[in-house]
């Protein structure tokens, strides 16, 4: 398996060109070793351990890590078009490394010197391998309401609480762990801290969870009982800074998503173009009857306006602006989009997209996840709004 190589760009076009090498590399991968298992893996809902495998040699879980720790130091814009082609074959393998550099990213934009220097190198080759610890059984968008609670004794915290839709967590070996260290604090986000985690005793993996879609990948209950973790693990050094510190991360999470949309929007679509050109009715494709011809158009115009969204969300985060308004927006639009071209493609389709023997279906089933996940349409909308009045006051 050829490992991804970069090396640092001086101009547009240099990068530009490096990016039609990593992806025309990545498209190599997926065509062989993704795209021939993918039916089989995810009926049987079983971990791709091989997949993994090759993506850590193609330096794939460092692709967003600095290279002076090792990783690819991709731009955020390109690592949006990496998640879009892995998720147009199987979306399970972008949640593979999405939940994974939502922790790496947060360990270098907030660690210490020291913990950037011990965790990201581990991380960028796949070593280290894991996600984020946010949501609880009674606590999913409001995460300040968390219950999990870090009490300090000597040198270490106290870790217990338990902890929901946890991707990553069976098979990986490090979390970033949203915790209290302080419940009674006002207001409640001064009194909550990141952990950076890794499994031991205390730590428990309490069930896998059985989900409609979205298969094959590990997302899990954990229970915390007494988990003791260094306070030298501590995100940044400092207590109280956790909320904001994984706030920045899900700007990157729900680029990330809004990616998985186009994919999975974009898969449908090929699909439909496919078969529509292969069906024929009354004596023709089916794609020359004018009601098909409408859904074509527009879940193509809906892939390509979710693909621009996205790129304009990535681009304002690699500049390294606050970027929740134009995240959000490509959140909400490609996941909608996702969702209505998995619907038309199996009306396109008829009985045969409601046969598990065609990608149809998969993708019918794997699209509502992403309206949901990394924070509900409901609340990008609200999010949208929010900073469409604070940007423009009267």
């Amino acid at each position: 398996m050829a490992t991804i190589d970069v090396e640092k760009t001086e101009t547009a076009e240099e990068a530009k060109a490096n990016e039609v090498l990593i992806l025309d590399m990545l498209d190599r991968f997926l065509r062989t070793e993704v795209k021939p298992y993918v039916h089989a893996l995810e009926a049987a809902d079983e971990y791709p351990h091989e997949i993994v495998e090759k993506m850590k040699d193609m330096g794939l879980f460092g692709c967003l890590i600095a290279q002076e720790y090792g990783g690819l130091g991709l731009s955020t814009s390109t690592y949006a078009k990496i998640v879009d082609r892995i998720s147009a074959v199987w979306m399970s393998v972008s949640g593979i490394i999405n939940s994974h550099l939502i922790m790496a990213m947060t360990v270098q934009r907030n660690g210490t010197a020291e913990q950037k220097s011990t965790y990201l190198p581990r991380m960028a080759t796949g070593e280290l391998r894991g996600g984020i610890g946010l949501t609880e059984p009674d606590c999913g968008t409001d995460l300040q309401a968390i219950r999990t609670v870090a009490r300090r004794e000597g040198d270490e915290y106290v870790v217990n609480g338990s902890k929901t839709w946890i991707t990553n967590s069976l098979h990986g070996n490090v979390l970033a762990l949203l915790v209290k260290t302080d419940p009674k604090a006002e207001p409640r986000h001064k009194g909550m801290t990141l952990l950076l985690v890794e499994k031991g005793p205390g730590f428990e993996v309490s069930r896998k969870l059985e989900k409609l879609g979205y298969k094959g990948i590990d997302t899990c209950e954990l229970t915390f009982t007494d988990f003791r973790v260094p306070v030298s693990q501590v995100i940044g050094g400092e207590e109280g800074r956790g909320l904001k510190q994984i706030l920045g991360g899900l700007e990157l999470g729900r680029i990330n998503v809004a990616a998985r949309g186009v994919g999975l929007a974009q898969a449908a679509l090929d699909e439909s173009v496919s078969y529509s050109q292969q069906r024929k009715t009354f004596g023709k494709p089916i794609c020359e009857h004018q009601a098909i011809a409408l859904k074509l158009g527009e879940m193509a115009t809906r892939v390509q306006a979710a693909r621009l969204l996205t790129e304009a969300a990535a681009v304002a985060y690699d500049r390294g602006e606050r970027c929740d308004m134009e995240a959000g927006m490509a959140k909400y639009f490609a996941t909608e989009a996702a969702l209505e071209n998995s619907i038309e493609a199996m009306r396109i389709h008829g009985a045969y997209g409601y046969s598990k023997e065609f990608n149809v279906e998969r993708l019918y089933r794997d699209a509502p996840l992403l309206c949901i996940g990394e924070g509900t349409n409901e609340m990008q909308r609200i999010i949208i709004a929010k900073n469409l009045i604070a940007r423009n006051p009267v």
